[in-house]
């Protein structure tokens, strides 16, 4: 265990705590992101199980009526993000929560974050009926991606946002973004450059079409209906991280002694049935689709290797071989990039188009280890440790050089980067 890391790692998360939750990094993201606090809370259960707990319960706080975690609960005191709060008005949306939040969700990692906090001290969690307050919360949500999200046709739940699938910028939504017809129309807030070098973000007629699908979505009360989602895609990494966590739920019903809402595991088959209909063969990858025009999006991204996660997925020894093929290059390039190193829309610096991030880094970890090949899982977090710690806990890095892009102190890099290094030592 590197202790130099893990302390550093520490000092981050407890200088990013805001007393009830952990913003991603103190400039560039001064709120609450919902799959980033799952991802923290994985972390900070090392630290203190307690305080793993109230990052979960924060978001729970914020969940709406309608069973949705929502992406961003937004600071009352802080006005320096766009889109804000301001944009959102979402107390002006029936069924929004009594605090100012975005109307888009994020990736349904929750439910396994928090059967991991429970199990890093049962007792505690115990005490405090921390999974008797979260389970009935989880299953609403994941109701709301059954009932609201799921095409009936494909089985699987959709995105109606890039900023929904949490790879923002990834070369998955250029087509669907060309295929929605309206424009923003206005100046386009850009407060990230302020962090961030222009080459390194999405671009403004990016953004433009960003922040006109999200005042659509808006000015529809943030209903799911076709009218209100004029972009709806559906990604695999998404719908992988909802069947993991219909696992975990199903072990957290079993800890409660509850009869479940529903079967949790066969939800999870269901949808990991469902996520076969994105397998492209001539990629050798599960690939996203257009919801709308039903076309595939022909492109490898690390979302499409998140699938492994899954317990028998089919595809695994294709989607194996593949990630340590050229294209993503495992155990060759420091991590495992977000998108296929040969391809032409590859770009090393710009986000979600070539870098590698460090939570996907840590998905492909559990994979690797799902998969019973812990050496490999085992290198990919001594990488994960070594450039974290040497770059000031980056938001993402070059998957060549390992050169640090984007924010630094970044609280999922440091959370996910000590969950390796204690469950190293651990043995687990």
């Amino acid at each position: 265990m590197n202790d130099t890391v893990s302390s550093a790692a520490t000092a981050v998360l407890v200088q990013n705590w805001r007393g009830r939750h952990t913003v991603p990094a103190g400039g560039l993201y001064p709120h609450q992101w919902s799959w980033d606090s799952a991802f923290i809370a994985i972390g900070l259960r090392h630290i203190s199980p307690r305080r793993a707990q109230q990052e979960l319960d924060s978001l729970f706080s914020a969940q709406w009526d309608d069973g949705r975690l929502p992406q961003i609960v937004f600071d009352p005191a802080r006005d320096d993000y766009s889109p804000g709060a301001a944009f959102w008005r979402s107390d002006r949306i029936p069924g929004s929560p009594g605090v100012p939040t975005a109307g888009l969700v994020q990736p349904p990692n929750h439910a396994w974050a928090t059967l991991l906090v429970h199990q890093a001290d049962p007792v505690e969690s115990r005490r405090r009926r921390f999974l008797e307050r979260a389970y009935p919360r989880l299953v609403a949500w994941h109701q709301y991606l059954y009932t609201r999200r799921r095409s009936l046709a494909s089985g699987l739940a959709a995105v109606v946002h890039p900023w929904e699938s949490g790879m923002d910028n990834s070369p998955y939504w250029d087509a669907p973004l060309e295929n929605v017809a309206g424009s923003f129309g206005q100046d386009i807030p850009r407060p990230d450059l302020e962090h961030a070098d222009a080459t390194e973000r999405p671009s403004n007629r990016e953004y433009d079409k960003y922040l006109y699908i999200a005042a659509t979505y808006r000015d529809a009360n943030c209903d799911d209906s076709d009218a209100a989602c004029p972009f709806r895609v559906e990604d695999p990494a998404f719908n992988a991280l909802w069947a993991r966590s219909e696992l975990a739920l199903s072990v957290i019903a079993d800890e409660l002694g509850r009869v479940p809402v529903y079967d949790h595991q066969e939800r999870s088959k269901e949808i990991a049935l469902a996520l076969e209909t994105l397998w492209d063969e001539n990629l050798g990858i599960y690939v996203a689709r257009d919801g709308i025009t039903g076309d595939t999006q022909k492109y490898r991204t690390v979302s499409g290797l998140v699938p492994l996660l899954l317990p028998g997925i089919g595809h695994g020894d294709e989607l194996d071989a593949l990630l340590r093929g050229p294209h993503f290059g495992l155990g060759e390039s420091r991590l495992v990039p977000s998108h296929d190193l040969l391809a032409p829309t590859f770009d090393a610096s710009r986000y979600w188009r070539g870098p590698s991030w460090f939570n996907t880094a840590w998905l492909l970890v559990e994979a690797l280890n799902t998969r019973g090949a812990a050496a490999d899982g085992q290198a990919l977090a001594a990488s994960m440790a070594e450039l974290a710690g040497r770059n000031d806990f980056p938001e993402y890095v070059d998957p060549h050089t390992g050169e640090p892009h984007g924010t630094r102190l970044f609280s999922w890099t440091a959370a996910l980067s000590l969950d390796l290094q204690v469950r190293q030592i651990e043995g687990k």
